[in-house]
């Protein structure tokens, strides 16, 4: 009798122990969103090696998380190509089939065919109030998918780009921590959903003194002198030009020079002072991350939590002799994605072939929530546990702020083709890349002396454009072919100029 007691004491005493681990692994995860304004992934360490960036904290992330090698956002149909990413983040859904997308002027059957109606309410804040999450935000203002944002249950947003922790990316952190206070203080469990957003590194680009002071920088504001040179500067961009070969199609419209503080000079003092700016506000932003993360951790929910760290889009800052983000290079059309969390192996890579409208789907899926119905992405779920390496094989990119058709891109593998028409035909342009053999996209122009003498870089003769080359005639029509199925595929209003209709698929000319 008493050896029976003593088992089932045993049996009692072991179920008690593991009574806390069952509940918390029932437990649902929270979500911590982080996006950045305007940052190639070419400006951490994660991506290059060589840059000069100090950002330990995402570094920490990355190294206890997955890094993706190609993660990108689709595309944009305004100058302000943060509007359409961010129309995606937040909905799941292609290019061409968001509000606002400026087919036809927004009116019109095929606009009201291809977009949801009351979008709102399935993106992401709405899909995650009705699973019991409390939503809270904080981002700029402006550019955004403004009903969407409205939906969350706590939302602070201010545009904050200045050099002090009340004017910038202090102030996002701070409300963060806000809620994470008064959550602790209310003791209040249930799961969570933070879209933490900061307007920095977007221009203009006011950093921190102490930091400006690291980079070697100084908040310029007059366009007609240069700023100082100094050695502390971080380097030119390897794929730096001092001018982009052609017109990119935006007369009187911008490469970012319609932004206060950047100026249409592509010279060595400008660009390397800009660089030196864009590095203070991130180091900064890394900073204003680290202050969230370990008050998440005293309260015992950072193991708990999938962290996702992201931009809304790339940025140039003299890469390609270009300045902003209305380009289709690998600096501008691809994002930093990381993402860390219970279940994901600690220092993994993976190429992922992921769009940002892949986000929602993903953390639909990791959380047990319902996806929504107006969903387009793709959860990429089986890459972070391991499971597979891309979710698709094509990639697909678009930028028509300018004039029309504008730019179109597709990546498969190692191969990836860029098309110009704008200007009313004035300029039309075909670039085609091998970035396994040339992943800085060098053209002739980066081959001159002048410009190898001010990069230090020495590309080797076949890192070109390869669109002319008739050793790869071949790859340029297929690779030609998969671009016009893309567009085809995924509603594409306009047509290059040298493509032809796809016989009962296509019903525009």
């Amino acid at each position: 009798m008493t050896l029976l007691f003593k088992k089932f004491a045993c049996i009692v005493v072991l179920f008690i122990i593991a009574l806390p681990t069952c509940t918390l692994a029932n437990e649902r995860p929270n979500l911590l969103f982080i996006i950045v304004d305007d940052q190639s992934p070419f400006d951490l360490k994660i991506y290059n090696p060589e840059s000069k960036l100090d950002t330990p904290v995402i570094d920490k992330i990355a190294r206890e998380g997955m890094v993706f090698d190609r993660a990108y956002h689709m595309g944009a149909w305004s100058g302000a190509v943060c509007t359409a990413s961010r129309h995606m983040v937040m909905s799941g859904r292609t290019v061409w089939h968001l509000p606002r997308n400026r087919r036809r002027n927004g009116k019109g059957p095929v606009t009201e065919r291809l977009t949801a109606p009351e979008l709102a309410n399935t993106s992401m804040a709405a899909v995650f109030n009705r699973a019991g999450y409390d939503t809270v935000r904080t981002c700029k203002k402006g550019n955004s998918f403004e009903a969407a944002n409205a939906k969350f249950k706590i939302r602070n947003d201010s545009t904050k780009r200045g050099g002090t922790d009340e004017s910038g990316s202090a102030w996002h952190a701070e409300q963060v921590l806000q809620y994470l206070n008064q959550r602790e203080t209310t003791k209040d469990t249930d799961p969570f959903l933070i879209y933490f957003g900061f307007s920095h590194p977007h221009d203009t680009r006011d950093g921190k003194s102490e930091l400006l002071n690291k980079y070697g920088a100084v908040n310029h504001k007059d366009s007609l002198s240069l700023p100082p040179a100094h050695p502390s500067q971080p380097e030119l961009p390897s794929n730096y030009l001092p001018a982009h070969p052609f017109h990119h199609g935006h007369p009187g419209l911008r490469d970012e020079v319609n932004v206060s503080g950047v100026w249409e000079n592509r010279d060595e003092r400008t660009i390397r002072n800009e660089i030196g700016r864009e590095f203070a506000c991130s180091e900064n932003i890394d900073t204003q991350i680290g202050r969230v993360l370990s008050k998440l951790e005293a309260m015992g929910e950072l193991d708990n939590t999938f962290i996702f760290y992201t931009s809304d889009h790339g940025m140039a800052i003299g890469r390609h002799g270009l300045q902003g983000k209305q380009n289709l290079y690998e600096h501008t059309w691809r994002v930093p994605m990381i993402v860390k969390g219970p279940g994901i192996e600690a220092g993994k890579r993976s190429q992922g072939n992921i769009y940002l409208l892949d986000v929602l789907a993903t953390m639909c899926d990791l959380t047990g929530t319902k996806f929504p119905s107006t969903n387009e992405g793709r959860s990429f779920k089986p890459v972070l546990e391991g499971q597979q390496e891309v979710v698709r094989e094509v990639l697909f990119g678009v930028y028509c702020g300018g004039t029309k058709p504008g730019m179109r891109s597709v990546r498969k593998g190692d191969w990836k083709l860029i098309k110009y028409d704008v200007l009313d035909g004035e300029v039309r342009e075909t670039q085609l890349f091998n970035l396994k053999d040339n992943p800085e996209e060098f053209i002739e122009q980066h081959h001159r002396p002048e410009v190898r003498q001010l990069t230090g870089q020495s590309p080797v003769e076949g890192q070109l454009n390869l669109a002319d080359d008739p050793k790869f005639a071949e790859k340029r029509k297929e690779m030609e072919a998969l671009l016009y199925q893309e567009m085809v595929r995924l509603d594409d209003p306009y047509r290059l100029w040298d493509q032809k209709p796809i016989q009962g698929k296509d019903g525009v000319k």
